[in-house]
């Protein structure tokens, strides 16, 4: 995945908390198996060496175990934690197997044709939602 849209379609998907990643699966409901990955590691993980190296290691990762335990038609989003650069890599291995099998088990629906976020904040209550800028009562 190279384009922020993915990232962002993706960030609505289930996600997996591991101690060493974040994995978030999301179908992307068209006709196309192919599975889809994106990685990213964020500044306070470390230097751009240690990101570097982190994301060369869930690439191997991913080459290894995403072929087989894998959702096909989905898009894959690695998120990396700082303790992820000090995990063995068998250990990150076992635990993105485990996060695969978790979020099968309870797979998120495909998105529906034609719906889409209004933009706004869905109200607890039932009402209608706030807007950024929206003020909640009277100022002074």
């Amino acid at each position: 995945m190279t384009q922020r849209k993915d990232y962002l379609a993706a960030n609505a998907g289930k996600r997996a908390p591991m101690p060493g990643f974040v994995l978030i699966v999301r179908p992307r409901g068209d006709a196309d198996a192919t599975m889809r990955i994106g990685i990213t590691v964020s500044k306070k993980v470390g230097n751009a060496v240690t990101r570097n190296r982190m994301k060369r290691r869930f690439r191997a990762l991913v080459r290894e175990v995403l072929p087989v335990e894998g959702v096909a038609g989905a898009d894959h989003v690695l998120i990396g934690r700082a303790s992820g650069i000090e995990r063995d890599y068998a250990a990150l291995k076992a635990e993105l197997a485990k996060a695969l099998a978790k979020v099968k088990r309870r797979p998120v629906a495909p998105p529906q044709a034609g719906a889409a976020m209004s933009g706004a904040n869905p109200s607890p209550r039932g009402g209608p939602g706030l807007r950024r800028g929206d003020e909640k009562g009277p100022t002074r």
